[in-house]
């Protein structure tokens, strides 16, 4: 066996994170895709399109808002309402069946939001009255500006950490197999933790230690709910995406790694750092005692590699996994991977959803004809 062939062969290896039983290390990153239908609900194309992905060792589902206030881009599903659950049930059910697992990865955006994107009675809150200088697609007004937010209260943050952990719950209820705090690409749990969008001078902004308070207290709700063997989280120390700017990334992320640790959550989800100065990589691995998921450019042979090496315990693949079912099928028969579209990873329908190819097959992934970044 080659040195390449046995590399890939570790990637095929089983993997415990926290509670979850993954038959691989083969993760699939979450990826917004703007397909949920009325009351932000999954469709039966969501059904089919996680089915089509099972063999993954673990799915991380698009980031899904834990609340009304949660939502920023059009399309995007909730997990706060019984129609929601019920909903994401027959996703789950559908890739239990076939012998995977699923996680749902539990984003809210903050400030990045535009009230085209939201139901009336919804609000867009944050740290602090800062606007993001970022625009957003809109179903119906096309591009638009982000909203001026309102500055979360003490009592409101309590509650915004309470719906998190209700979406925790629920997430349980839909037969999840656990939950993904997002705490990067700028949204709300990133807020706090950056300089620039965190300007409090109360419990939760000002130095390191309180600037990370928000994200640890919603980790401890979350482990409350659910048990920290179901419970992870994804940082990208020094990601500037969506107009936030940390001064001192390294100090913040090391805190923020160190104070959960004794949590011991099922795994931290890093994305490879943009500054040169953070390895991103080694940081998580130094400071959490859980699974290691690394995430950001890998291809099959690289990823392999870093199985190999101990740089992770897995890795996440996102573009591939939208132009690749069946990756873990490619990977291990040393196949060619699809290229993906990119003018249809927003757009509502089958293509480009759930019509691509499977290997071997010479019809696509769909029986179905068919007609925000994350």
């Amino acid at each position: 066996m080659s040195h390449a062939q046995g590399s890939r062969a570790a990637l095929l290896a089983p993997v415990n994170f926290g509670d979850i039983d993954c038959h691989n290390r083969i993760v699939m990153a979450p990826m917004t895709r703007s397909r949920a239908g009325a009351d932000d609900c999954p469709t039966a194309l969501h059904v089919e399109y996680y089915a089509q992905r099972a063999s993954a060792g673990l799915i991380v589902t698009e980031g899904v808002q834990p609340s009304i206030d949660g939502k920023g881009y059009p399309r995007t599903p909730g997990l706060h309402e019984a129609a929601q659950v019920e909903a994401w049930r027959r996703v789950t059910d559908a890739v239990h069946a076939k012998g995977g697992r699923i996680v749902a990865q539990l984003m809210h955006v903050g400030r990045i939001a535009s009230r085209y994107n939201k139901r009336a009675e919804a609000r867009t809150v944050a740290p602090c009255a800062v606007r993001a200088n970022v625009s957003l697609y809109t179903d119906a007004a096309g591009m638009q500006p982000c909203d001026d937010p309102e500055p979360l209260s003490i009592a409101a943050i309590a509650n915004v950490i309470e719906d998190y952990a209700h979406a925790a719950r629920l997430a349980r209820e839909a037969g999840f197999d656990g939950v993904e705090l997002h705490c990067t690409s700028g949204y709300l749990p990133m807020q706090f933790l950056a300089s620039n969008t965190n300007l409090r001078s109360d419990a939760y902004g000002g130095d390191t230690t309180r600037r990370t308070r928000f994200v640890i207290e919603t980790l401890e709700g979350l482990v409350a709910a659910i048990g920290a063997g179901r419970v992870g989280f994804r940082i990208c120390p020094g990601n500037p995406f969506n107009d936030v700017v940390d001064f001192e990334p390294l100090d913040t992320y090391r805190y923020l790694l160190k104070a959960v640790r004794p949590l011991r959550c099922a795994y931290v989800h890093v994305i490879r750092s943009p500054l040169a100065t953070i390895d991103a990589f080694a940081l998580a691995s130094t400071h959490h005692d859980g699974a290691l998921i690394v995430n950001d450019g890998f291809e099959p042979d690289t990823a392999a590699a870093a199985v190999t090496r101990g740089l992770g315990d897995a890795v996440s693949f996102g573009r591939h996994y939208i132009s690749n079912p069946d990756l873990v099928e490619r990977i291990e028969a040393r196949a060619a991977l699809a290229a993906f579209d990119r003018k249809t990873l927003y757009t509502p329908g089958a293509r480009g959803y759930t019509d691509y190819a499977i290997l071997g097959s010479t019809t696509t992934a769909s029986a179905s004809a068919g007609g925000a970044p994350q």
